[in-house]
């Protein structure tokens, strides 16, 4: 059986090829395959459609560019269910298969915790979006962030509430879990560098029905902002509309999750001028209103974070793979590590020694339900 180039990408183009196609095209050395971790059911899947957009969306330019070593480039999916068990399955079974030559990780920074020993047994490089700036600290040489870390935006976040919006008692909500607990951390050392204090640092279960503990909690502190990271739209949802339903109306700047597309649907008017750090806006370069051009192509709605990432993840996958001219895992993981200066949807990638591509923020606001770009706040990193 003999596959054309452009037949693979047109298939991948819909959907993943079916396990007789995969087999032959192994059997050819046609492609060459990166795994993703995505959430294809749970609470999850409609964020994780759109990750897997913008990483079809980066493949078909990659081919259309000539491939990976001559060669197509091919995306394998596995479903995580949108659990931590789930994760750890699905990179496994795409970690037993040896024709893989990097993976997608996940944009949740606790999945990423469960899978890192896993992913560092299996030693090929990994392209992720959690943000827990721990992450990049754990010893692990393969793990490559394409979002900005937490420690970023809890300086951003503090910065533009307390010098801009000129507020200066804080209430924190955040999930419980690595990406949460990290990002909270993050906000509350933040805070006394601008001159602000904490009134409440409230945290939560993910995938809570009911947040009005929570937000009495925010009512009774006497705070004049709010911040918060939300690791699931659907809780952030909930929490915007029981909020502003008993009456608390402070400003808000939160995490990105606060401008994502499930978010901006579950919540409504409820999340109205809020604010968001967001790595992903689309208005502030070229390279992101051209991603924004090509997905909205795809999926006749405005992208997000969940797509922008592995966009730019398959992208500098396949670059480092051309530029090392090899699918050898540490030639791979050198040319990452020697990215300078690519301007990705995200922003401009200059990777440092943990791992880290991006180093600062856009600050966005909802103006009734449409994301408007602000400003860019950027970091300089150290790339020794």
């Amino acid at each position: 059986m003999h596959l054309t180039r452009r037949g693979f990408t047109t298939a991948l183009a819909g959907t993943i090829v079916s396990p007789a196609v995969i087999r032959s095209a192994y059997a050819q050395g046609a492609t060459v395959k990166i795994g993703m971790v995505v959430p294809m059911t749970g609470a999850a899947a409609e964020s994780g459609s759109f990750a897997q957009t913008g990483a079809k969306i980066a493949l078909e330019q990659v081919n259309k560019a000539g491939g990976v070593l001559g060669k197509p480039l091919e995306l394998i999916f596995e479903d995580d269910q949108t659990t931590n068990p789930g994760a750890v399955l699905a990179f496994s079974k795409l970690a037993s298969q040896p024709d893989i030559v990097a993976f997608l990780g996940s944009i949740r920074s606790t999945q990423m915790h469960a899978m890192a020993p896993d992913m560092l047994k299996i030693g090929k490089p990994v392209g992720f979006g959690g943000t827990d700036p721990n992450l990049t600290k754990l010893g692990n040489p393969w793990l490559f962030r394409f979002r900005p870390n937490d420690s970023y935006s809890g300086k951003v976040i503090a910065q533009y509430g307390s010098k801009e919006l000129g507020k200066k008692k804080w209430a924190i909500v955040h999930s419980t879990d690595a990406f949460g607990t990290a990002g909270a951390k993050a906000l509350t050392e933040a805070l006394p560098d601008n001159g602000a204090t904490l009134a409440l640092d409230q945290g939560y279960a993910n995938q809570s029905q009911d947040f009005t503990p929570v937000v009495l909690a925010v009512r009774q502190s006497g705070a004049d902002i709010l911040g918060t990271y939300f690791t699931f739209e659907t809780d952030l949802g909930i929490f915007a509309r029981q909020l502003r339903q008993l009456g608390v109306n402070i400003p808000w700047v939160g995490s990105p999750s606060i401008v994502n597309v499930s978010a901006l649907k579950l919540a409504g008017p409820a999340l109205y001028n809020t604010y968001g750090v967001a790595d992903y806006a689309e208005d502030s370069s070229d390279a992101s209103k051209a991603f924004g051009k090509a997905y909205r192509e795809v999926r006749k709605v405005a992208p997000d974070n969940q797509s922008s990432w592995t966009f730019d993840a398959v992208t500098c996958l396949a670059m480092a793979m051309n530029k090392a001219g090899s699918t050898e895992p540490n030639k791979v993981r050198e040319a990452m590590l020697a990215i300078r200066g690519h301007k990705g949807a995200e922003g401009e990638y200059n990777f440092d020694k943990n791992g880290d591509g991006l180093h600062g923020y856009n600050i966005v606001k909802n103006d009734k339900g449409e994301i408007k770009f602000d400003k860019r706040i950027d970091f300089t990193p150290n790339l020794g």
